[in-house]
């Protein structure tokens, strides 16, 4: 395991347990359908009685709140450049999802000063004791500043298509994660597939490759089918869960989220705000 990886871990929280499981939603190329995955499997997991918050980081394209039919008053960026508190900036969407967005956030975090970005910490700190899971929406492709972030997760989504690009960004993507800490839970899900044996056929020879070249075990969620209800959604700036509930992928996100749920996870050993401590440290190249 990367060094750095380990000595996130072991960095001792003063505020007692890890609270909210953070994952992490990444892609290995933009237009898959990141965003909205992110968005309905969040509102699906409200429908099962959990408290869920998203954080937009996808700087500079984060459309979350298009999604929703919000329009964001304040971001990241009020956070860190005022006295106003996260609670002062977080903004409720549908089903009473809390949402916050990330502006040019990710470069603001990065520079912060070691007094500030604790002041930022013990804010994250009071998010993480609210919810059940906050879900981190990550702009396509990696940099190093968003490495560090999906390092800090509990668990990591890739969202993908058939398609062989996207297939072959997304296994980058793994890859990538891989060299930096090869113990993340990396789960992968399938995104507009045209039929269901399409999405199991490319579940089935994804994780064929990283097992053969990466010596990987990878998770599949499963797949959603490509359906016109969702290009609907979006220009009634709806998520699809809401705009049509009896609609095939409305069913088969409910069902994935079912599954995810329902298979035993390790509880986190560790908080998000406790990894974010070491984002001043350098990702080794």
């Amino acid at each position: 395991m990367n060094d750095q990886a380990e000595s996130l871990r072991r960095i001792v929280s003063h505020s007692g347990g890890p609270g909210a499981k953070v994952v992490a939603i990444v892609s290995g190329k933009g237009g898959v359908g990141k965003s909205n995955v992110c968005l309905n499997f969040a509102l699906s997991l409200i429908k099962l009685d959990k408290k869920v918050a998203i954080i937009d980081l996808d700087i500079g394209m984060g459309n979350l709140d298009i999604l929703m039919g919000m329009q964001s008053k304040r971001t990241i960026v009020d956070l860190l450049k005022s006295e106003w508190t996260i609670w002062d900036i977080i903004e409720k969407g549908p089903e009473n999802l809390s949402y916050l967005a990330g502006g040019s956030g990710f470069s603001e975090l990065i520079e912060l000063k070691t007094e500030d970005m604790e002041r930022f910490l013990t804010q994250l700190k009071a998010l993480e004791t609210e919810y059940d899971y906050i879900f981190l929406d990550m702009g396509a492709g990696v940099t190093k500043e968003g490495l560090k972030f999906i390092l800090a997760a509990h668990e990591v989504m890739v969202v993908t298509t058939p398609e062989p690009t996207a297939m072959t960004d997304a296994y980058a993507m793994i890859k990538y994660i891989y060299l930096e800490d090869e113990t993340k839970e990396i789960m992968v899900i399938v995104n507009r597939c045209e039929t269901s044996r399409e999405g199991e056929q490319t579940a089935s020879n994804f994780k064929r490759v990283t097992k053969e070249f990466l010596k990987k075990e990878i998770s599949v969620l499963g797949s959603l089918p490509d359906d016109r209800s969702v290009s609907r959604a979006v220009k009634a700036q709806k998520p699809f869960v809401h705009f049509d509930t009896k609609s095939n992928i409305s069913k088969a996100m409910r069902e994935m989220v079912l599954r995810y749920t329902g298979t035993k996870r390790p509880k986190p050993s560790y908080s998000f705000s406790q990894l974010i401590r070491g984002l001043k440290r350098k990702i080794v190249d």
